[in-house]
């Protein structure tokens, strides 16, 4: 019987459970989870803040990896290496923060090797959010020669991610960050600069002098607007995240009259050869990416403190859960 993280909306909100093999969803593909991950909506999620989960009770997270244990549907069997982000899981349907789950077959790709399942949660959503935006980039037409790009949120998941694959791209990464107590550790991801978020903070002019070749943004809102303002002419702005403001207060002036391009990244919903060519660039990358990025590993029991922790900008880096632990 597996045990699951379950988020309630009575006191306490999250509860750690045994469940019955009878209350796991009835879709397809049973996976025994070896690792999921912590994300900004997980913690919404588990601590109540925004109106991440509607129906109750629910297991939240978004992302897991794991082996198929049983497979009613012919394009995964048992021993399968799995993996799932997104689809609305961990906020509409029962997600990863559990020792097993069943979920839609729809949902998952193979774990491409040499890829391990707890390497692939060390990326998770935001390592994909991340590889999505530097594909999005380059086939807009973004090389390393075109000039300095330019992350913002850089110490979070998806910064962080992004900060450490342009620069193995061949890309001069300029990071923003509101901790400079991470400067060394986004140096040694790979940042040439490290730049103060309250320096992009306060309201500019349409047009500013032009700075950034490309961007990938996971805050939105004035700081966006700031850099679209900044970007050389034909530059390209990864937008993947309002971790700052959903607001956009711009002009169309770096649109108009410097051709600047604002690119959508999802990953909820990508469709699965997308989805699957990301994480295969994923698993081509070399494992000493892996070593500089900033991880804490904990068990189901300690999500909701450090729920609370990312909420508060207490944490950076990633936090690996491993539901057994």
């Amino acid at each position: 019987m597996p045990r699951a993280l379950m988020v309630h909306d009575d006191t306490p909100r999250a509860r750690l459970e045994t469940l019955d093999e009878s209350q796991l969803p009835e879709r397809t593909v049973r996976v025994a989870i070896d690792y999921s991950d912590l994300n900004y909506k997980d913690a919404m999620a588990v601590t109540g803040q925004g109106k991440i989960v509607r129906d109750y009770p629910l297991v939240p997270g978004i992302d897991f990896a794991g082996t198929v244990t049983d497979s009613t549907d012919t394009r995964f069997a048992a021993d399968d290496r799995v993996i799932l982000t997104g689809w609305g899981v961990g906020e509409r349907h029962w997600g990863g923060f559990a020792e097993a789950m069943r979920v839609d077959a729809d949902w998952l790709v193979p774990c491409p090797q040499p890829l391990s399942t707890r390497q692939a949660m060390l990326f998770g959503t935001a390592g994909l959010t991340a590889m999505l935006s530097v594909m999005r980039l380059k086939e807009a037409g973004l090389g390393p020669g075109d000039g300095p790009v330019v992350v913002t949120g850089a110490s979070g998941g998806v910064g962080s991610w992004a900060v450490s694959i342009l620069a193995h791209e061949g890309f001069e990464v300029h990071a923003i960050t509101g901790k400079p107590e991470q400067n060394a550790w986004l140096e040694a991801l790979g940042a040439h600069a490290i730049l103060p978020r309250a320096d992009f903070e306060a309201r500019g002019r349409p047009l500013e002098s032009t700075q950034w070749a490309g961007a990938v943004d996971t805050v939105g809102g004035q700081i966006l607007a700031n850099l679209l303002a900044q970007m050389n002419y034909s530059g390209k702005v990864a937008a993947v995240g309002l971790a700052g403001d959903a607001a956009l207060p711009t002009t169309v002036m770096p649109f108009i009259l410097r051709g600047v391009s604002l690119l959508g990244v999802d990953s909820v919903y990508i469709p699965f050869d997308r989805r699957r060519a990301a994480w295969q660039r994923i698993a081509a990358l070399p494992n000493a990416l892996l070593s500089h990025m900033h991880v804490e590993e904990i068990g189901l029991e300690d999500v909701t403190d450090h729920a609370q922790a990312m909420l508060e900008g207490r944490t950076h880096g990633r936090v690996l859960i491993d539901p057994r632990r």
